[in-house]
């Protein structure tokens, strides 16, 4: 009795000892590849239009008006979040032995954060403009879902075996595994594992930003809800709240990155942005509380002109005469005489 259970004990701790990754991260349907990649960007999606609706018609916004708005921001996101990567990973595109029109495999993974909003906001800001939205009371609907969204895609890291730290001993250390293809070639992202025995354990930072990111989400919403924050200071939040895990998490991994003085890139994106989004933070309180988006659109549309009516037609000269005549029968007339 003893040994069978010191032999349970002994399986739980090797499967709660370390995290086991997918044996894969794509799946063939007939010639057709499904990426889990693919398909955890376009949940984040959905999650973040479905989210930012409901709390856009709760400040005063239209049904519908979120949606619109994607179909302009989110094109602009994935191509600002391919262009950050390429640009600052150039060297897995550019130079001896590779090929540039890999910059262009947007499946195979690789965007960057930072590009994503910025021309995502782009989009959104042409999109508003063209609806007489404004921006910054748009962006705080959003910016929970956006945040989860991330948390989401964070997961498609999880599928591709990527974007994890150096190796570790703790209880949540996740196992990679060798993946090969059906050719027998090595292929961490098309490959499929046929050995569980892993060649590292490793941190699973995805994980600690998943993990963050969720976080993040429950601060703004609790801050928002608390103090009624507007005019473009919910997506600051969201902004400074996001880069300060960034920035420690960044700091942990080990795959390939452009280097700065020794230090990653994104480091420094994260410190810049985040004291750019504290500063703005700060600047906004003075606007005070959350503006009334119905408010706003009823100041923006014109005032209609009330519409003229009978009484306020000037009478023709005809009937100017008409009445002129009449009042001097009336005096002339035998009743109209008034007994002195």
């Amino acid at each position: 009795m003893n040994e069978a259970t010191g032999t349970v004990g002994a399986v739980l701790n090797a499967v709660l000892a370390t995290i086991p990754s997918p044996d894969q991260g794509v799946w063939y349907l007939g010639p057709l590849p499904i990426r889990a990649y693919a398909l955890c960007i376009i949940a984040g999606i959905i999650v973040a239009i479905w989210w930012g609706e409901r709390r856009w018609v709760a400040r005063g916004g239209i049904k519908g008006e979120v949606t619109d708005i994607a179909v302009w921001a989110v094109p602009f996101g994935l191509v600002g979040g391919r262009l950050y990567h390429v640009i600052t990973d150039n060297q897995k595109y550019f130079g001896p032995g590779k090929n540039p029109l890999a910059a262009l495999e947007i499946w195979n993974g690789g965007l960057g954060i930072w590009g994503a909003i910025a021309l995502g906001a782009v989009g959104a800001w042409i999109a508003c403009r063209r609806k007489g939205i404004p921006l910054p009371a748009l962006a705080d609907a959003l910016a929970p879902g956006i945040v989860v969204a991330q948390a989401i895609g964070r997961l498609g890291n999880y599928f591709n075996q990527e974007l994890y730290g150096g190796d570790t001993t703790l209880p949540w250390g996740l196992e990679i595994y060798r993946r090969v293809t059906p050719e027998g070639r090595e292929d961490a992202l098309a490959g499929v594992a046929i050995d569980h025995t892993p060649i590292q354990v490793v941190h699973p930072t995805f994980l600690y930003e998943l993990l963050w990111n969720l976080g993040v989400a429950l601060l703004i919403v609790w801050a928002d809800r608390k103090f009624r924050l507007g005019h473009g200071r919910v997506f600051a939040l969201y902004v400074a709240g996001y880069t300060a895990g960034r920035f420690w998490i960044e700091m942990m991994r080990t795959d390939e990155a452009t280097l700065i003085f020794g230090t990653r890139v994104n480091v420094f994106v994260s410190a810049l942005v985040f004291i750019g989004a504290v500063a703005y933070f700060i600047i906004a309180r003075s606007r005070g509380e959350r503006e009334d988006v119905a408010a706003l659109r009823a100041t923006a549309e014109p005032e209609a002109e009330p519409e003229a009516g009978p009484a306020a037609e000037p009478a023709s000269d005809d009937v100017a005469e008409n009445q002129n005549d009449d009042v001097e029968e009336e005096k002339n007339s035998p009743e109209s005489v008034k007994p002195e």
